[in-house]
């Protein structure tokens, strides 16, 4: 069932031991992300503050997804791969003969009606509602890195409209805090917000944005999900849900915001205007550069009444994010494959931040068929800024790193297995020549044949019979090791 709330979601790993309520004084500066990091580097438990310093009427979730059992829970599943058959199910069913069979097909197909965001007249999130008195210095925004250029909002969904198309977008990206009204908009070019903001400058238009800050988890998980453009983040948190997400709208500004969220920040961004953000400590683990961005203006604050405020930090790996991520290979998977049906499977090693490295496995069938696996996927939406795309056989275990890092190392040969290409990269790149774009480098590390030009014979790997594997696990409780 779907989670009425970020509160139902809190109560929930409070009972599954997945919680720990802090009660000492903790100051937003720099001290609940230096416990934060301490934390989930030991892979220890969310962690709500309800005493910060300056803000005690509102408790700060933070490491709300930082597990694999919290990921799995904010998701309803009991393994992420569960969702990823789900979706591969609905996007190639295997239709039944019989109308009994048939008939058992429509609660799936029910589902997608799921997708469907719904309209009501009033929700939670507008339980007080501040416009001339509207302050972001009401709110227990955290100061991540010493070095960071101020607090950060760092775990919004920023909402925007398409000046002209009305498409949606729902995005999360960081917002440094100005002063009490206004906010630095970290839209790189690449997303959707950037896009709509372009369009709204070049006609000459202001747009505007609403921050939303803790609805239920699946809607927070969706706004990091990597969909292509102009597809309403709010239909994937329908699916995940296995209900339509409700939507109120705005006081000040004509969008739409979840009516279980826990704060709205409503305003706008003037064309044409930006300020100096930054630096910040981001998830490359090094501090991003100062550089100018779009400013939003605050026009009103609508909460709850005694809401939470979620945040997240970001830096050297692990972190929280890495579970966002991980549940994005897993449950992405299925729709990877309907372009690419030679992919056995992914993997996306926390280590390197989504896109510095990924580790595929195929099913080879011809000659050059890793490089084209590498091109294919540096042509998928955000997958264009991997740095390292490494492609192994199909017998070989991509969440194995030991496996991996040995099968790569016997199999490759430099002077004939390492492709060099160049292409779009994250802005947050720093190792980059250029901004914004940068080399690619993918890694055959597939079994080669002779019609690839190799004629000398693969060798065989090493394994024991089965049979001797059957004999050796009946006598294991035997042995005493």
């Amino acid at each position: 069932m779907a989670h009425k709330d970020l509160q139902s979601f809190v109560d929930l790993l409070r009972d599954e031991g997945e919680l720990k309520e802090v009660t000492v004084e903790v100051d937003p500066d720099l001290e609940i992300s230096a416990i934060a990091d301490r934390v989930v580097k030991r892979n220890g438990p969310a962690l709500l503050f309800t005493n910060v310093k300056g803000h005690a009427g509102i408790p700060v979730l933070i490491n709300t997804f930082g597990s694999k059992r919290r990921m799995e829970l904010a998701l309803g599943a009991e393994d992420l791969d569960d969702i990823a058959a789900e979706i591969a199910e609905l996007i190639n069913p295997r239709m039944p003969a019989s109308l009994a069979g048939k008939l058992q097909m429509l609660p799936r197909l029910a589902r997608l009606k799921d997708t469907q965001t719904r309209t009501v007249r009033n929700g939670p999130c507008q339980e007080v509602v501040e416009t001339d008195t509207a302050s972001l210095e009401s709110l227990p925004v955290i100061k991540c890195w010493p070095g960071d250029g101020g607090k950060y909002i760092t775990f919004p969904q920023v909402i925007t409209k398409h000046p002209e198309k009305e498409t949606r977008n729902v995005g999360m990206y960081r917002l440094q805090v100005f002063d009490d009204k206004t906010l630095g908009l970290h839209w790189q070019r690449h997303k959707g917000g950037a896009h709509h903001y372009h369009v709204a400058e070049q006609a000459g238009k202001r747009l505007e944005v609403a921050v939303v800050l803790g609805p239920d988890p699946e809607t927070m998980y969706a706004a990091t999900a990597p969909l292509p453009d102009e597809i309403d983040e709010y239909m994937l948190a329908g699916f995940l849900r296995r209900r339509p997400v409700e939507l109120v709208k705005c006081r000040t500004v004509d969008l739409e915001v979840p009516a279980n969220a826990q704060i709205v920040l409503e305003g706008y961004a003037e064309p044409r205007e930006r300020r100096v953000e930054g630096p910040f400590g981001d998830h490359q683990g090094y501090y991003s550069l100062t550089d100018e961005y779009p400013v939003f203006h605050l026009t009103a604050i609508t909460r709850r009444k005694e809401p939470i405020y979620p945040t997240i930090i970001v830096g050297p790996p692990p972190q929280e994010d890495g579970w966002l991520g991980k549940a994005t290979e897993r449950i992405f998977l299925p729709l990877l494959k309907t372009t690419l049906p030679e992919i056995v499977d992914i993997d996306l090693p926390i280590e390197g931040i989504f896109h510095n490295l990924a580790i595929v496995s195929i099913d080879k069938r011809y000659p050059g068929h890793a490089r084209k696996v590498m091109h294919a996927l540096w042509g998928l939406g955000q997958m264009m800024f991997t740095k390292v795309i490494i492609v192994v056989d199909k017998d070989v275990d991509v969440h194995n790193m030991r496996e991996v890092a040995w099968r790569v190392g016997v199999s490759i040969d430099p002077k004939r297995d390492l492709l060099i290409s160049e292409g779009p990269c994250d802005v947050l790149d720093f190792a980059a020549q250029t901004a914004d774009v940068s080399g690619k480098l993918g890694i055959d590390a597939t079994e080669k044949w002779p019609d690839e030009g190799f004629d000398r014979g693969w060798p065989e790997i090493l394994r024991m019979p089965e049979e001797v594997d059957r004999r050796i696990d009946a006598l294991w409780p035997k042995l005493d090791l």
